[in-house]
């Protein structure tokens, strides 16, 4: 049996460690809303030591956040603690995170504090949020190509119907059943790429580079509007198995939208990646390839973005709404994921393409630099 001293200093052990060791970020407040204490799990989230943040009030530390201070003053006075599953903090260089938070009234020094309880959930969301998107995504595939197999239907007896129909009319007459046909063929056309690639992809193990650099080369040749093209890869990167010419169909569909998006001597960025420990349709990927496709246009319309692969959604008053929805499925054919994140003046468009279990870099690749030039965020500031 312990002793009641012994307990007493084991609790107050436990008591001293424990927030040092948590994950969830922990900030208490003093009654003018400064901040007094933040646990190392605190100091990630914001990107500051507790030494910078000490005494700032906590408005001084974020460019603007959803928590509500009069919310939390009245917490003081009632000591009724609140939550709230979806919170939003954005910091000075433009980056947001979202989190959950519980705020609770806590008596320190014989004084009202508030203690803050941080748990960031941007990862959760962005796998529901895909999940969600993938699946609408099919169903919006699928609705159009049964559509367009009813459309495609009867278009052939059609056009064979005109060509009959101008064996038995004048030549003069034969401009109008031409015509018709002129049209069939424009709409089995449009149908056509309504059902996406059909054909199975030709898979072969390759530099991912190869492709990048082909598409540069066809890019180059037509340039009417001076564009800056930069590319900037990661030469450490090994091969990777792909389909060649599906690859590069897809990248210079991304690209011919970003082109069309840029105005005059704008810039267009290739870059490539070893990525790590991505989301790929659900499924936990040790290692991929990420290319990127940069651009800083003017942006995608927000109210377009959740559905910008679908098939007909496009943001330009005369595209076709096609090219991108051809390029999620290319991808999707290598079991790789295309998304998209846009602001005004930046426009990335990124393919993840999974390695094989034969293609699996050795630690030594990893070791040249290339998984280790992908950090989203610097450390924070001492």
């Amino acid at each position: 049996m312990h002793s009641h001293r012994e307990l007493q200093q084991r609790k107050l052990s436990y008591q001293q460690q424990l927030p040092i060791q948590m994950v969830t970020a922990v900030v208490v407040l003093d009654s003018k809303l400064n901040i007094q204490y933040v646990n190392p799990a605190a100091e990630a989230l914001l990107v500051k030591s507790s030494h910078k943040l000490s005494g700032l009030s906590f408005d001084d530390v974020l460019n603007s956040t959803s928590i509500d201070n009069e919310r939390l003053n009245l917490m003081l006075s009632s000591g009724q603690e609140f939550s709230d599953s979806d919170v939003t903090l954005e910091f000075f260089d433009g980056y947001r995170i979202t989190v959950e938070m519980t705020a609770s009234s806590v008596d320190l020094n014989q004084t009202s504090h508030i203690l803050l309880e941080f748990k960031q959930i941007d990862q959760q969301k962005k796998i529901s949020g895909e999940a969600f998107q993938h699946q609408q995504w099919e169903s919006a595939r699928d609705l159009i190509r049964g559509l367009a197999h009813e459309i495609k239907n009867p278009l052939g007896g059609l056009r064979g119907a005109a060509q009959l129909l101008g064996k038995e009319i004048t030549t003069e007459q034969q401009e109008y059943t031409s015509m018709i046909i002129e049209q069939v063929d424009r709409l089995t056309s449009l149908v056509d790429r309504l059902l996406g690639p059909n054909q199975l992809p030709k898979m072969s193990t390759q530099n991912v580079h190869v492709v990048l650099e082909k598409v540069h080369k066809l890019i180059s040749c037509n340039n009417p509007k001076n564009i800056q093209f930069i590319r900037d890869y990661d030469p450490s990167i090994p091969e990777i198995t792909f389909d060649e010419d599906k690859l590069q169909q897809a990248i210079l569909n991304i690209i011919s939208n970003a082109i069309q998006a840029i105005n005059i001597t704008g810039n267009l960025t290739l870059k490539t990646r070893i990525a790590s420990n991505q989301t790929i349709n659900g499924k936990k990927i040790k290692l991929s390839v990420q290319i990127s496709i940069i651009d800083d246009g003017p942006g995608i319309p927000t109210n377009i973005q959740d559905t910008l692969f679908y098939p007909l959604v496009s943001g330009s008053y005369n595209g076709t709404g096609l090219g991108l929805s051809i390029s999620q499925t290319l991808i999707h054919q290598h079991q790789g994921k295309l998304s998209c994140r846009s602001r005004p003046g930046r426009t990335e468009f990124m393919i993840l393409l999974p390695f094989l279990d034969k293609n699996l870099p050795t630690n030594s690749t990893l070791h040249n630099g290339s998984l280790y030039n992908n950090m989203k965020r610097k450390p924070y500031e001492q």
